[in-house]
């Protein structure tokens, strides 16, 4: 039985249940949307899964939908904390051994509106969980030994970090930043890690809504695809950029934005 994720548009999506097979996946910010999603196509497609939240009950309740104890795990902390990420993949590499893919996937907007009013505070934290706590996330898995057995990471950007964003300027500068990031960092883990990003346009989450609530036919109208994205379309780019079938694939930020890039519209 191949199973499908409900809401990834018109046509369902039927997995293959083996991409993953034995591999072990780490996917902070997992415990709803965009992470959980993806936790829940690395699962059904055959790894075991390690999320990562700041609370512990949300954490439950996903490990509970992903299928229990026997594929997923739960650590809780706050995602730019470096003891919080080294327990997270020694609790990964424990309960289910290496881990073979990171999914970078945590990120924080505290803030809103123009950038010269931005609190100081609010910008530094913007860019020490979105950028360097990012960059900590890698840096731990591979002192874990991905570096040398090889794997795959993919980070999480967005769109508003290719291109001006109203009200949400430095999370856009942060994203921005994280496109670099697997650059750089691609060219340095070559050729055992591939380092992707996926740029995601408006999705309904609840980390988004702010963008969208109140007006999604309005927003979404400047989408050629015609509507908002769904965390399950942001989680078939990611684990195609962390499986085999992206084997020649490094270094690369993939566009998934109904085409709104395309056309220029406002995000």
């Amino acid at each position: 039985m191949t199973p499908d994720f409900p809401g990834a548009g018109p046509a369902a999506v039927a997995l293959t249940a083996s991409r993953f097979a034995g591999r072990v996946a780490v996917v902070t910010g997992a415990s709803r949307g965009i992470g959980l999603a993806v936790a829940a196509r690395l699962v059904a497609e055959g790894a075991r899964v390690v999320v990562t939240g700041r609370h512990r009950q949300p954490l439950d309740d996903a490990v509970a939908t992903l299928g229990g104890p026997e594929v997923a795990l739960g650590v809780a902390g706050h995602a730019d904390d470096e003891k919080h990420q080294r327990a997270t993949i020694a609790a990964a590499t424990e309960r289910f051994g290496p881990v073979d893919v990171l999914v970078a996937n945590a990120g924080i907007n505290p803030a809103h509106g123009p950038l010269l009013d931005l609190p100081e505070g609010a910008g530094r934290k913007i860019l020490d969980v979105n950028v360097l706590g990012t960059l900590s996330w890698v840096r731990a898995v591979c002192r874990s030994g991905l570096h040398d057995r090889g794997g795959a990471v993919v980070l999480l950007g967005s769109v508003a970090g290719l291109r001006p964003a109203p009200g949400i300027g430095m999370y856009g500068v942060s994203k921005a930043a994280v496109a670099q990031l697997a650059a750089q960092l691609a060219v340095e883990l070559a050729p055992a890690v591939r380092v992707n990003a996926v740029a995601p346009a408006v999705v309904r989450t609840r980390f988004a809504r702010a963008l969208y609530e109140g007006r999604e036919d309005q927003v979404a109208a400047a989408y050629p695809l015609g509507r908002l994205g769904e965390p399950e379309d942001v989680a078939a780019a990611v684990t195609f950029l962390a499986s085999p079938d992206a084997a020649w694939i490094t270094g690369q930020t993939l566009v998934v934005d109904g085409g709104l890039t395309v056309t220029g519209g406002p995000g």
